[in-house]
């Protein structure tokens, strides 16, 4: 069977594509690395000047490029780079896991104080708990980040949870994977008793911490959004 042309032009143009996408991709890989820089010294300092560590685990994840192209097709985006730099905000995640609810807000905060941080948005879920008793608070930050072609500003998401949180979380995850998003209710109905469990487990702990370490411990107010797009406590 005699083998069919090779396209030198085509084989050229899906080389371009292949190097278009590295290099997008790698973008939001440096930014990821900044914001996981961020919070790694912010742990440190935390170490040093006050001898306590609010921050258990942070975690980072860069979406696929089959990941995006699923996106694009569910959300109806154009299929083109700057569209979904423009309209898909999550393509770098990282994840920030803290004891405690306060730490939660105060990690937050400090982030999104420094000066090459934008606020994007912030979606509230410990405040706002969504229906299934999901809790975590969500920031789309935007950081620059200096190439040797330039500066870009990249954006990623922040998730901060509690242990009890991220416990829950990804239990969730791991029975709507199962169950490709068809869940029994029965399993509906424990998933979101198990969140008010979490939730009362958070709450107590952390009145443990401050019984312990006394009222500079204190709880801290939930977010409330600002017209600019940051946020500060209510």
């Amino acid at each position: 069977m005699a083998s069919l042309p090779v396209d030198d032009d085509l084989i050229e143009h899906v080389r371009g594509l292949r190097d278009e996408m590295t290099r997008f991709l790698a973008e939001y890989r440096f930014g990821m690395r900044e914001i996981e820089t961020k919070m790694s010294i912010l742990r440190e300092d935390f170490e040093h000047a006050h001898a306590y560590n609010p921050v258990e685990n942070v975690s980072c994840r860069l979406k696929s490029p089959d990941s995006i192209a699923e996106k694009v097709a569910r959300k109806g985006i154009e299929p083109d780079l700057e569209s979904i730099r423009a309209q898909i905000t999550d393509i770098a995640g990282v994840r920030v896991t803290c004891s405690f609810v306060r730490d939660v807000y105060r990690l937050f905060e400090l982030l999104v104080s420094q000066d090459d941080v934008t606020v994007r948005e912030v979606k509230d879920y410990i405040a706002n708990p969504k229906p299934n008793g999901y809790k975590s608070l969500h920031a789309i930050v935007e950081v620059p980040v200096f190439l040797s072609t330039g500066t870009v500003h990249v954006p990623v998401e922040v998730q901060f949870r509690t242990i009890a949180m991220d416990f829950w979380a990804s239990l969730e995850h791991k029975i709507y994977y199962k169950y490709d998003k068809q869940v029994p209710t029965r399993l509906t109905d424990s998933l979101r008793e198990a969140a008010i469990t979490a939730a009362e487990l958070d709450a107590r702990m952390e009145s443990l911490h401050r019984e312990i370490h006394g009222e500079h411990a204190a709880p801290v107010a939930p977010l409330r959004a600002l017209p600019s797009g940051r946020a500060s406590h209510a």
